[in-house]
């Protein structure tokens, strides 16, 4: 199926990139300990999240629905954008048109 999308994908990479790093813990989306994650430079830091954005990305396109350390991503197919739920009470929309 895929995620549909009109604009540029690495705009949406971008957003979705800074979004999903909001969450905390998201790092755990690859089973990376705390310890390591701390251990890392602020640039392997952002190529984890871009790398994580784009895996969810994809994802998405298979189920419409990814936990991401303590958030949710969901796909809206019918607005055509992805939500974050960053925490109980932020959410984050990235457009896909």
């Amino acid at each position: 199926m895929g995620v549909r999308h009109g604009r540029e994908y690495r705009e949406i990479l971008d957003e979705l990139c800074e979004a999903v790093g909001a969450i905390p813990n998201s790092y755990l989306f690859f089973e990376m300990a705390e310890e390591d994650w701390h251990a890392l430079e602020e640039p392997e830091r952002k190529e984890v999240m871009e790398a994580l954005a784009d895996d969810v990305f994809y994802g998405l396109g298979e189920q419409p629905s990814i936990r991401v350390g303590e958030g949710q991503v969901t796909y809206h197919p019918k607005f055509h954008i992805i939500e974050v739920a960053v925490d109980d009470k932020e959410s984050r929309i990235v457009r896909l048109t």
